[in-house]
């Protein structure tokens, strides 16, 4: 679908209920909340499905917008969801997904209908784009939470994501009221102590690898109660070794009870997307993520075969 197809799709229907993804972050977040203002300002009737993980970070960008169940007259809409396995754990539809807008190429079409949009750094830029088609408004609300979807999925415009689109959108948004310094400081710069601890005991315990190309890092289970971390703590974290001078893939294995999940990073040279993808996972070339073996040892080697096998270069 184009951006104006998917914006008539939105404009026939009464009732629409927003789907968010599993572990939510401001992209999923900021979209489903600016969608379901935006639908609202139209005069339909949405909500967005209560998702048992948001974090107290994005609580706020949902408030007075949810819902604890599907109707049987809803339009079920998914916003920055790549495939059904990236729902939360337990979620029972009804039936399949409706409509989805996403940005992930790697995107499974679960959807009866999707709109796909690879080339864009952050699934509210295309949000923004069939907002704008419908004829909403995009009043300070919904231009907060396009920017916390846009500026978190690209670290602050830092990533080889980030296109011109990306910061037209972002100017846009500033005209229509965004306090850019207040958002920025609360998503990038603000941080509990504990996180500093566990930022601490990542540098203390990373591993390189071909010749410092490739860092990882590990959370093991126990690391939230001994360091007193919340989720929001761990938000954001994926990338910490890229901030490293040489690192060009950044990995983050967080041990937990039934697999270690990979969240894996990189600029240029080497495809997150591509690796994650032979791992049975998937995502974007700077961004992507897969379920690994429950033993974060053997989880570690599983990635760095995964690695070599696409670029043997780095075997050492």
């Amino acid at each position: 679908m184009t951006e104006l197809a998917m914006a008539r799709a939105l404009q026939a229907l009464d009732r629409a209920v927003i789907l968010t993804h599993r572990r939510p972050d401001g992209d999923t977040v900021g979209c489903a909340a600016a969608l379901c203002l935006g639908l609202r300002a139209l005069g339909k009737r949405a909500v967005i499905l209560e998702n048992p993980e948001l974090t107290d970070k994005y609580t706020p960008y949902f408030e007075g917008l949810t819902c604890g169940a599907i109707d049987p007259d809803d339009t079920i809409i998914a916003v920055d969801v790549a495939a059904e396995d990236m729902f939360s754990k337990g979620l029972a539809l009804p039936r399949p997904i409706d409509l989805a807008i996403d940005h992930h190429g790697t995107n499974s079409g679960y959807a009866k209908k999707s709109l796909i949009r690879s080339d864009r750094a952050a699934c509210g830029e295309i949000v923004y784009d069939v907002l704008r088609e419908m004829g909403v408004q995009i009043t300070g609300r919904i231009a907060e939470a396009l920017y916390v979807a846009i500026s978190t999925d690209t670290g602050c415009f830092r990533y080889s994501n980030v296109t011109a689109n990306t910061l037209h959108v972002a100017a846009e948004l500033l005209e229509a009221g965004v306090d850019a310094y207040a958002v920025n400081r609360k998503m990038f710069e603000l941080k509990r102590f504990a996180r500093l601890r566990l930022e601490a005991y990542l540098t203390e315990t990373m591993r390189f690898y071909a010749d410092g190309k490739i860092g990882v890092c590990l959370i093991p289970a126990d690391i939230r109660q001994r360091l007193g971390l919340t989720e929001d703590d761990v938000d954001d974290i994926s990338g910490f070794a890229r901030m490293i001078e040489g690192v060009e893939l950044a990995a983050m294995l967080r041990q937990m009870p039934d697999a270690t999940k990979l969240s894996l990073r990189s600029g240029r040279l080497y495809d997150s997307g591509a690796i994650c993808k032979a791992l049975g996972g998937g995502g974007h070339f700077s961004a992507a993520g897969a379920s690994l073996h429950p033993d974060p040892e053997k989880a570690e080697r599983q990635l760095l075969e995964a690695v070599y096998a696409l670029y043997p270069e780095l075997r050492q």
